[in-house]
């Protein structure tokens, strides 16, 4: 499975809201998987991903009608914890990173995402949830 990098974060705060019903049925079924198998791989990318393909803003191949904002969003994961182009195990991977958010850093991450104020994101990866 493929994720870019902030979509390690929006997984672990997925709730069942999405852009569409197609990204609905497509988030539930990824978020599922990786929450329901301790060792699902994924394979980061910094480009469109597995949960970009079912999403209505996608335009393109790398190309998002959000495309700076989801590519600073990636950046700073990138930046603030070390993550490469490479395959990890997904709970190891967000187990590293959730050790080292800092509410600090989260809104510094996603504090411009519209979901952010609406999700369980917050809750899930400071409060130690997933």
């Amino acid at each position: 499975m493929k994720l870019r990098p902030h979509h390690l974060l929006c997984t672990q705060g997925y709730e069942g809201k999405g852009y569409s019903e197609d990204f609905v049925e497509n988030m539930d079924a990824i978020t599922s998987h990786l929450r329901n198998s301790r060792d699902a791989m994924v394979e980061i990318v910094l480009s469109t991903d597995d949960i970009c393909n079912k999403c209505p803003l996608m335009i393109g191949e790398d190309l998002c009608e959000t495309n700076e904002k989801v590519k600073t969003m990636d950046r700073k994961i990138v930046n603030y914890f070390g993550i490469e182009e490479k395959n990890y195990i997904y709970n190891q991977i967000i187990n590293k990173i959730n050790t080292n958010m800092t509410t600090t850093i989260m809104d510094d991450i996603c504090g411009d995402c519209g979901w952010y104020a609406t999700s369980a994101c917050k809750q899930n990866i400071l409060g130690g949830v997933c």
